[in-house]
Protein backbone atom coordinates (compact mmCIF):
# COMPACT_ATOMS: atom_id res chain seq x y z
CA UNK A 1 0.00 0.00 0.00
CA UNK A 2 1.48 3.34 -1.08
CA UNK A 3 1.67 6.46 1.05
CA UNK A 4 -1.15 8.17 -0.87
CA UNK A 5 -3.52 5.26 -0.27
CA UNK A 6 -2.55 5.03 3.40
CA UNK A 7 -3.22 8.75 3.86
CA UNK A 8 -6.69 8.43 2.36
CA UNK A 9 -7.58 5.48 4.60
CA UNK A 10 -6.32 7.33 7.66
CA UNK A 11 -8.51 10.30 6.76
CA UNK A 12 -11.59 8.13 6.19
CA UNK A 13 -11.10 6.39 9.52
CA UNK A 14 -11.06 9.80 11.14
CA UNK A 15 -14.01 11.29 9.22
CA UNK A 16 -16.16 8.11 9.32
CA UNK A 17 -18.60 9.56 6.75
CA UNK A 18 -18.23 9.94 2.97
CA UNK A 19 -20.74 12.39 1.44
CA UNK A 20 -21.84 11.21 -2.01
CA UNK A 21 -22.25 14.29 -4.19
CA UNK A 22 -24.35 14.46 -7.36
CA UNK A 23 -23.94 17.95 -8.76
CA UNK A 24 -25.39 19.62 -11.85
CA UNK A 25 -23.64 23.01 -11.68
CA UNK A 26 -19.90 23.39 -10.96
CA UNK A 27 -20.69 26.90 -9.76
CA UNK A 28 -22.24 25.35 -6.65
CA UNK A 29 -18.91 23.77 -5.66
CA UNK A 30 -17.67 26.67 -3.54
CA UNK A 31 -20.81 26.87 -1.43
CA UNK A 32 -20.96 23.11 -1.08
CA UNK A 33 -17.34 22.84 0.04
CA UNK A 34 -17.86 25.52 2.68
CA UNK A 35 -21.09 23.93 3.93
CA UNK A 36 -19.53 20.48 4.34
CA UNK A 37 -16.39 21.82 6.00
CA UNK A 38 -18.31 24.13 8.34
CA UNK A 39 -20.48 21.17 9.30
CA UNK A 40 -17.37 19.25 10.30
CA UNK A 41 -17.32 16.97 7.26
CA UNK A 42 -14.55 18.08 4.87
CA UNK A 43 -14.99 15.25 2.38
CA UNK A 44 -16.79 14.68 -0.92
CA UNK A 45 -17.19 11.75 -3.30
CA UNK A 46 -18.28 13.34 -6.56
CA UNK A 47 -20.37 10.86 -8.55
CA UNK A 48 -19.69 10.69 -12.28
CA UNK A 49 -23.41 10.84 -13.02
CA UNK A 50 -23.72 14.33 -14.53
CA UNK A 51 -21.87 16.29 -17.22
CA UNK A 52 -20.72 18.72 -14.52
CA UNK A 53 -19.09 16.08 -12.34
CA UNK A 54 -15.50 16.38 -13.56
CA UNK A 55 -15.34 20.17 -13.36
CA UNK A 56 -17.08 20.15 -9.98
CA UNK A 57 -14.54 17.58 -8.74
CA UNK A 58 -11.71 19.79 -10.01
CA UNK A 59 -13.05 22.81 -8.12
CA UNK A 60 -13.66 20.87 -4.93
CA UNK A 61 -10.24 19.23 -5.04
CA UNK A 62 -8.65 22.69 -5.16
CA UNK A 63 -10.08 23.52 -1.73
CA UNK A 64 -7.46 23.16 1.02
CA UNK A 65 -8.28 20.53 3.63
CA UNK A 66 -11.07 18.87 1.62
CA UNK A 67 -10.69 15.14 0.90
CA UNK A 68 -12.15 14.61 -2.57
CA UNK A 69 -12.74 11.43 -4.53
CA UNK A 70 -14.69 10.25 -7.55
CA UNK A 71 -17.68 7.93 -7.41
CA UNK A 72 -19.58 5.88 -10.00
CA UNK A 73 -16.29 5.28 -11.81
CA UNK A 74 -16.88 2.61 -14.45
CA UNK A 75 -13.73 2.65 -16.60
CA UNK A 76 -9.97 3.19 -16.31
CA UNK A 77 -10.37 6.32 -18.47
CA UNK A 78 -12.75 7.79 -15.92
CA UNK A 79 -10.32 6.89 -13.15
CA UNK A 80 -7.55 8.69 -15.03
CA UNK A 81 -9.75 11.75 -15.56
CA UNK A 82 -10.65 11.77 -11.88
CA UNK A 83 -7.04 11.57 -10.78
CA UNK A 84 -6.11 14.33 -13.23
CA UNK A 85 -8.79 16.54 -11.70
CA UNK A 86 -7.43 15.97 -8.20
CA UNK A 87 -9.37 12.97 -6.90
CA UNK A 88 -7.53 11.14 -4.13
CA UNK A 89 -9.75 8.06 -4.18
CA UNK A 90 -12.00 6.21 -6.61
CA UNK A 91 -15.24 4.38 -5.84
CA UNK A 92 -17.00 2.00 -8.24
CA UNK A 93 -20.49 0.51 -7.97
CA UNK A 94 -19.14 -2.95 -8.81
CA UNK A 95 -15.92 -4.93 -8.94
CA UNK A 96 -14.09 -4.19 -12.21
CA UNK A 97 -10.53 -5.52 -12.43
CA UNK A 98 -9.61 -2.91 -15.06
CA UNK A 99 -10.42 -0.04 -12.72
CA UNK A 100 -8.80 -1.73 -9.75
CA UNK A 101 -5.60 -2.48 -11.66
CA UNK A 102 -5.34 1.07 -13.00
CA UNK A 103 -5.79 2.60 -9.55
CA UNK A 104 -3.31 0.26 -7.91
CA UNK A 105 -0.74 0.97 -10.63
CA UNK A 106 -1.10 4.71 -10.00
CA UNK A 107 -1.27 4.63 -6.16
CA UNK A 108 -4.88 5.78 -6.06
CA UNK A 109 -7.10 4.41 -3.29
CA UNK A 110 -9.89 2.37 -4.86
CA UNK A 111 -13.02 1.03 -3.20
CA UNK A 112 -15.04 -1.17 -5.58
CA UNK A 113 -18.57 -2.20 -4.73
CA UNK A 114 -19.29 -5.74 -3.51
CA UNK A 115 -22.29 -7.41 -1.92
CA UNK A 116 -21.70 -11.19 -2.07
CA UNK A 117 -19.07 -13.59 -0.69
CA UNK A 118 -17.94 -14.39 -4.24
CA UNK A 119 -17.31 -10.70 -4.99
CA UNK A 120 -15.48 -10.21 -1.70
CA UNK A 121 -13.28 -13.22 -2.43
CA UNK A 122 -12.50 -11.87 -5.90
CA UNK A 123 -11.57 -8.47 -4.44
CA UNK A 124 -9.30 -10.10 -1.86
CA UNK A 125 -7.59 -12.01 -4.68
CA UNK A 126 -6.87 -8.63 -6.29
CA UNK A 127 -5.09 -7.52 -3.13
CA UNK A 128 -7.81 -5.25 -1.74
CA UNK A 129 -8.60 -4.95 1.94
CA UNK A 130 -11.21 -2.16 2.10
CA UNK A 131 -14.34 -2.49 -0.05
CA UNK A 132 -17.53 -0.61 -0.67
CA UNK A 133 -20.53 -2.65 0.52
CA UNK A 134 -23.31 -1.73 -1.91
CA UNK A 135 -26.26 -1.45 -1.89
CA UNK A 136 -26.15 -1.80 1.88
CA UNK A 137 -29.73 -1.36 3.07
CA UNK A 138 -31.50 -3.05 0.12
CA UNK A 139 -29.21 -6.07 0.55
CA UNK A 140 -30.20 -6.54 4.17
CA UNK A 141 -28.28 -3.88 6.07
CA UNK A 142 -25.85 -4.47 8.89
CA UNK A 143 -26.95 -8.06 9.70
CA UNK A 144 -26.26 -9.10 6.10
CA UNK A 145 -22.91 -7.29 6.09
CA UNK A 146 -21.82 -9.05 9.28
CA UNK A 147 -22.83 -12.41 7.83
CA UNK A 148 -20.93 -12.06 4.54
CA UNK A 149 -17.93 -10.40 6.20
CA UNK A 150 -17.46 -13.12 8.81
CA UNK A 151 -15.32 -15.49 6.68
CA UNK A 152 -13.08 -12.64 5.48
CA UNK A 153 -11.47 -11.61 8.72
CA UNK A 154 -8.99 -9.13 7.27
CA UNK A 155 -11.43 -7.16 5.12
CA UNK A 156 -13.10 -3.87 6.06
CA UNK A 157 -16.05 -2.12 4.45
CA UNK A 158 -17.57 1.23 3.52
CA UNK A 159 -21.33 0.62 3.45
CA UNK A 160 -23.37 2.82 1.13
CA UNK A 161 -26.75 2.62 -0.52
CA UNK A 162 -29.97 3.51 1.27
CA UNK A 163 -28.25 4.78 4.42
CA UNK A 164 -29.49 7.73 6.48
CA UNK A 165 -27.95 9.60 9.38
CA UNK A 166 -29.89 7.46 11.84
CA UNK A 167 -28.06 4.35 10.59
CA UNK A 168 -24.65 5.70 11.58
CA UNK A 169 -24.37 4.60 15.25
CA UNK A 170 -25.15 0.96 14.42
CA UNK A 171 -22.98 0.68 11.31
CA UNK A 172 -20.05 2.60 12.77
CA UNK A 173 -20.28 0.50 15.91
CA UNK A 174 -19.24 -2.49 13.80
CA UNK A 175 -15.48 -2.98 13.94
CA UNK A 176 -15.42 -4.04 10.27
CA UNK A 177 -16.76 -0.66 9.08
CA UNK A 178 -14.28 2.08 8.18
CA UNK A 179 -16.84 4.73 7.22
CA UNK A 180 -20.36 5.08 5.83
CA UNK A 181 -21.29 6.72 2.55
CA UNK A 182 -24.44 8.40 1.37
CA UNK A 183 -26.11 11.54 0.07
CA UNK A 184 -28.52 12.25 2.91
CA UNK A 185 -26.57 15.31 4.13
CA UNK A 186 -26.28 16.88 0.66
CA UNK A 187 -28.97 15.63 -1.73
CA UNK A 188 -28.76 16.65 -5.37
CA UNK A 189 -31.81 18.92 -5.05
CA UNK A 190 -30.37 20.79 -2.05
CA UNK A 191 -27.14 21.45 -3.93
CA UNK A 192 -29.00 22.61 -7.03
CA UNK A 193 -31.13 24.98 -4.95
CA UNK A 194 -28.14 26.36 -3.04
CA UNK A 195 -29.51 25.19 0.32
CA UNK A 196 -26.07 25.32 1.90
CA UNK A 197 -27.27 26.18 5.41
CA UNK A 198 -29.39 23.03 5.30
CA UNK A 199 -26.41 20.99 4.11
CA UNK A 200 -24.22 22.46 6.85
CA UNK A 201 -26.77 21.53 9.52
CA UNK A 202 -27.25 18.01 8.15
CA UNK A 203 -23.49 17.46 8.01
CA UNK A 204 -23.12 18.62 11.62
CA UNK A 205 -25.92 16.30 12.74
CA UNK A 206 -24.31 13.40 10.90
CA UNK A 207 -20.99 14.08 12.62
CA UNK A 208 -22.78 14.10 15.96
CA UNK A 209 -24.48 10.77 15.26
CA UNK A 210 -21.24 9.23 14.01
CA UNK A 211 -19.76 9.87 17.46
CA UNK A 212 -22.76 8.37 19.27
CA UNK A 213 -22.44 4.92 20.90
CA UNK A 214 -24.01 2.04 18.98
CA UNK A 215 -27.42 0.74 20.12
CA UNK A 216 -27.11 -1.44 23.19
CA UNK A 217 -23.61 -0.18 24.06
Amino acid sequence: MGEAVSAVLEALRRLRIVPLIVIDDPGRADGLAAALADGGLPCAEVAFRTPAALEALRRLAAKPGLLVGAGTVLTPDQAAQARGAGARFVVSPGLDRRVVDWCRAHDVAVFPGVCTPTEIAAAVAMGLGVLKFFPAEPMGGLPFLKAVAAPFTGVEFIPTGGLAATHLPAYLGCRRVVACGGSWMAPQAWIADGQFDRIRAAAAESVRLAAAPPPGA
